[in-house]
């Protein structure tokens, strides 16, 4: 049995996924949505069960927004159906609050390895070796910066020369357009005083960058190549550009004591996402057209809708997700915590697992030692029986192998070593004591036959 220190702690992440995805039982909840305006321009309302309603923190409910039982929605709507003030009168609702809001989103911040590998495992399906392989070469013909890094900002020496970068560019047929606006915000002045620059946050190398340099050696590549270089040449021109803006309205409507909530989002100023190049992608939230949204802006507090209808909408929980060859990259660089949120990843940054140099080679070797396996064309990563039978074994001798903590613990120490808060003798008695105590009791166990059954 292979075991180490990186490579069984991710055999332990993707066989948990697995098993929890095995062991998930599929729940039904009802929603209960309002339809709300009048006909021909309506939007929807949905019920939650906040503080004052009838339903607040009740046992029936799934959530604050569902119920467990369809009974139990229907009763809803029949209570809100009831005894309207007029005779058979339409039902309505009233309008309790209204906010609107304008919500930026910055540029993301640039490439790293895992982010770069993550990216190209979701868009064109390539495991992170083939990217690594890839970079290598652009990297190798001059095309962009060095690959094995962990960062995602620039140096302030960088960033003061960073013009050259963007003038070679202009060999770029793609990007021309973006130069120009760029040169007319002038944003490249002064991009060290941004968060896309921090010296702090390098160990040996920046960001993956283009350099401007070698565009004419592109017509020779692979189609695939060039297109892993546009994405890297769009993710660093977008940090040149301002924020998207959107600009979002919430409704809180009321009938009787109960509470319907209604969002709507439209993008105000498009900013980077000119430039990102994310093919269809929507943003969080529908978005709303244009038309209609003047429409939401100019309801009011206190008016009163009429509500077409009440409905219920049946859900069901979803099993989780399992990782593909990118997000388990940054899985691993997360330390086991699959973060889609920039700015966290960014604070627990350093206490990942593996590095960016070995971890799509670790990935591998779990392949090639039949421990995991890869669909080549999802991209989609799962155990092995093999892998299974490996984990439970080393889950009943060395568990902590198994727990990304030991490993992050361990990294976390080197540093100490390297900042000279212990020294690395202290650090390899730890560590050999480790190793030895664990041999020893594995020895003594003698649960083959435990592990046999």
């Amino acid at each position: 049995v292979s075991v180490g220190r990186v490579m069984t702690c991710v055999l332990g992440m993707v066989v948990r996924r697995e098993r929890e995805i095995r062991e998930f039982v599929e729940t039904p909840f009802y929603r209960v949505l309002s339809t709300i305006g009048e006909k021909g321009s309506t939007f929807e309302g949905e019920w939650r069960a906040v503080k004052g309603s009838k339903w607040f923190e009740s046992f029936d409910l799934y959530k604050e927004n569902g119920f467990k039982k369809k009974e139990k929605a229907e009763e809803l709507i029949r209570y809100l159906s009831t005894d309207q003030p007029v005779g058979n009168s339409p039902l309505t609702c009233q309008i309790v609050s209204i906010e609107k809001k304008k919500e930026k989103k910055n540029p993301p911040l640039l490439f790293n390895l895992a982010e770069i590998q993550n990216e190209c495992s979701k868009r064109f399906k390539i495991s992170p070796d083939e990217t690594l392989r890839i970079i290598q070469e652009l990297y190798e013909k001059k095309l962009v910066t060095y690959p094995r890094t962990d960062a995602r900002v620039l140096s302030t020496a960088v960033a003061k020369e960073i013009h050259k970068n963007l003038n070679g560019l202009m060999q770029y047929e793609p990007a021309k357009p973006y130069l120009q606006d760029i040169v007319g915000f002038g944003s490249h002045k002064g991009l060290e005083k941004t968060r896309y620059v921090n010296d702090k946050q390098i160990t040996d190398h920046y960001a993956i960058i283009p350099t401007g340099q070698g565009t004419g050696g592109l017509k020779g590549l692979p189609n695939l190549s060039q297109k892993v270089y546009d994405v890297i040449v769009r993710r660093f021109l977008s940090i040149f550009y301002p924020p998207a803006v959107y600009q979002k309205v919430a409704i809180v409507t009321k009938m009787k004591e109960e509470s319907f909530f209604s969002s709507f989002k439209v993008l105000a100023e498009e900013g980077y996402l000119k430039v990102a190049g994310v093919p269809g992608k929507k943003s969080d939230g529908e978005d709303t057209d244009a038309a209609f949204f003047d429409k939401i802006q100019g309801l009011k507090k206190g008016m009163t809708l009429p509500v077409q209808s009440l409905d219920i909408k049946e859900g069901k929980t979803s099993p989780p997700k399992r990782y593909n060859s990118g997000s388990l990259i940054l899985a691993m660089e997360n330390a086991g915590q699959l973060i889609e949120d920039e700015e966290l990843r960014a604070q627990i940054k350093g206490s990942g697992i593996g590095t960016s140099a070995t971890r799509g080679e670790i990935l591998k070797k779990l392949f090639n030692n039949k421990y995991l396996a890869l669909n080549k064309k999802t991209q989609i990563v799962t155990p092995t029986m093999l892998g299974e039978m490996i984990y439970d074994v080393v889950d009943h001798s060395i568990r902590p192998l198994l727990n990304p903590e030991l490993t992050a613990s361990w990294e976390k120490g080197l540093t100490y070593v390297a900042e000279g808060d212990i020294t690395s003798d202290e650090y390899m008695k730890k560590l050999d004591d480790f190793v030895s105590r664990r041999t020893l009791a594995v020895k003594g166990l003698n649960n083959q036959y435990q592990m046999r059954a």
